[in-house]
């Protein structure tokens, strides 16, 4: 599969390029240049025949909803608006069949931790501008799944655990967010008891942790994400 993965510079692309390279052939791309072993194309999302030629022959885009630091938040709000429409848009000119939206679980975060929060729960986002970042990518991928008839899997990622071992009732271990990214680039996810495919799907993702925040159910029957069972 030919996979192309935005926000080159985060830590979750780099690691997620790594990982899937293996068995994929990847291409990576940022506003600025990024310094990878991996195909790497600078492309800031503009509409017009750069995103088009970023997107061309590509099997599926994994569009990471992380904002850029060096932006402002005016600046980070457009491009998690116009630079994911752009993208989404040039993807359905193009022929892309499958695109996955790596949002977070901080969009559900002013419920109270008491609570067991599904993907029916709406957001609650905070004013955080990185937060509002993915709620709003979220959105137009939303409606534009829904418009256009794209197939948009939304996958809300928990805190992940990079160095040590996690302490957050949302945490996500690398290889957990590893599994659930592969298998919504490769389930078909369709209306409940038909065969007509679902356009656009959410669905929550973190670890089998203690007093674990975020319920994995949908994901875990849907997409056979099979977290590990770390006690």
């Amino acid at each position: 599969m030919k996979i192309l993965i935005t926000a080159a510079a985060s830590r979750l692309t780099q690691a997620l390029a790594n990982h899937l390279s293996a068995t994929n052939e990847v291409r990576l791309t940022d506003r600025s240049d990024v310094s990878t072993p991996h195909e790497f194309i600078r492309a800031d999302l503009g509409h017009g025949e750069s995103t088009n030629g970023l997107v061309r022959g590509m099997d599926a885009i994994i569009h990471v909803g992380e904002s850029d630091p060096a932006l402002n938040a005016s600046e980070k709000l457009d491009a998690a608006m116009r630079g994911t429409y752009n993208l989404l848009w040039a993807a359905r000119e193009e022929g892309v069949e499958r695109i996955v939206y790596l949002s977070s679980l901080d969009v559900m975060g002013k419920y109270d931790e008491d609570l067991a929060v599904t993907e029916r729960w709406l957001p609650v986002p905070t004013t955080d501008p990185d937060v509002l970042c993915f709620h709003m990518g979220e959105y137009v991928c939303r409606e534009f799944a829904r418009e256009q008839k794209t197939n948009v899997v939304c996958l809300r990622l928990g805190n992940i655990a990079w160095d040590a071992d996690g302490s957050s009732t949302s945490t996500l271990y690398p290889d957990d967010a590893f599994q659930a990214v592969e298998r919504a680039l490769i389930v078909e996810v369709t209306f409940n008891w038909t065969s007509i495919p679902s356009t656009w799907n959410v669905f929550h993702v973190q670890s089998s942790v203690p007093n674990q925040r975020f319920l994995t159910g949908t994901a875990r029957e849907t997409l056979g994400f099979q977290p590990a069972n770390r006690g």
